[in-house]
Formats: C-alpha cells, sequence, structure tokens
C-alpha cells in the first residue's frame, strides 16, 4: 500500500490548489434591452446577438 513517507506542506499544498479557485460568473447586459445575459448567447427577452435579431421573440404585450 502506497503510503507518504513525508507529510504534504501548506506551501505545497496550496501551490497545487492554487487553480481551484471559483471564479464569478461574468455578465454582460443587452446592447438593445439592457437586460442580464451571458457571454456568447442570445439574448432571452428580444433576441438580439451580434447586432441582428437572431431568433424571432414573439412578445405577449403585441397579441393583447
Amino acid at each position: 500500500m502506497a503510503v507518504p513517507k513525508r507529510r504534504t506542506s501548506r506551501s505545497r499544498k496550496g501551490t497545487r490548489r492554487s487553480h481551484h479557485h471559483v471564479v464569478a460568473v461574468q455578465i454582460q447586459f443587452c446592447a438593445r434591452c439592457n437586460e442580464p445575459v451571458m457571454p456568447h448567447r442570445v439574448c432571452s427577452n428580444c433576441g438580439f446577438y451580434q447586432g441582428r435579431d437572431a431568433i424571432v421573440v414573439e412578445d405577449d404585450k403585441q397579441g393583447k
């Protein structure tokens, strides 16, 4: 059975774990409607992406 010969120091353990930190989710705002949108994704509110309408979103207010 493999057993470590020496205890792993705090420095060595911290160096190994230096890339395990939590990264905050990046949020951008839609250029047309200013709703929060994940980067590289179509706006779910208005369907706008990269300067054009990527999808046509039906609005409930227009139907009434």
